[in-house]
């Protein structure tokens, strides 16, 4: 028999991925989650809502904690998500593509780093996804999602961390670099973004070339 809690919290998973696919601007519904207890101390909720106290380097990040820029990103990515072939693979992989930063940011040398999050990550979104029984394919997608995001900036900066073949076997590259473009352009500063299309148009050209 399923428990009580676990019931409360299937019901709370089902109405997460309502706002995701439906809000035009999900971040007022994420914001509201951070008052609920189920969110903030059930596992595996505890995976995002531990986002709230992660800390980024304020001169890449200056909107603060891992969690904002979330919530900067889930807005930029309701704006685009007509774009993307599968709407709700890529709407999780927004909430999720950072979920590595928990266990792996430390203090190095007086900066704030996060290094090998998004591979951290990958492990993370699959543990939350497959806690909830979702599809393997769908599961699979996203933590893949998770797992690439970082290969717009490798990529495009020409950095030894960029793994353009291994990339395109596991993920659609216009995905991966729409959802690039969301992250890129969900930080609290003022950006250019019609640069950071023209990015990310490159990053693509040079993965079709490579």
């Amino acid at each position: 028999m399923i428990s009580e809690i676990q019931s409360r919290k299937q019901a709370l998973f089902y109405e997460i991925d309502k706002h995701l696919l439906y809000d035009d601007k999900p971040s007022g519904f994420f914001k509201k989650l951070m008052e609920n207890d189920l969110f903030k101390n059930e596992y595996p909720f505890t995976l995002i809502s531990r986002l709230e106290k992660t800390e980024q380097s304020p001169t890449h990040h200056p909107e603060g904690s891992v969690w904002n820029h979330t919530l900067l990103v889930l807005d930029n990515a309701a704006r685009v998500k007509t774009f993307s072939r599968e709407s709700r693979v890529f709407m999780w992989s927004a909430l999720l593509h950072d979920l590595g930063k928990a266990t792996t940011t430390k203090l190095r040398k007086g900066r704030i780093t996060s290094y090998n999050h998004d591979i951290e990550g990958e492990k993370l979104a699959v543990s939350l996804l497959e806690y909830f029984n979702e599809d393997k394919i769908f599961t699979e997608k996203v933590a893949r999602m998770v797992r690439w995001h970082m290969q717009i900036l490798f990529v495009t900066k020409n950095l030894p961390f960029s793994n353009i073949e291994k990339m395109k076997e596991e993920v659609d590259i216009e995905e991966i670099a729409l959802l690039g473009l969301c992250d890129r352009l969900g930080r609290g500063m003022e950006q250019d973004v019609e640069n950071e299309i023209k990015v990310m148009e490159n990053f693509i050209n040079v993965c079709r070339n490579n």
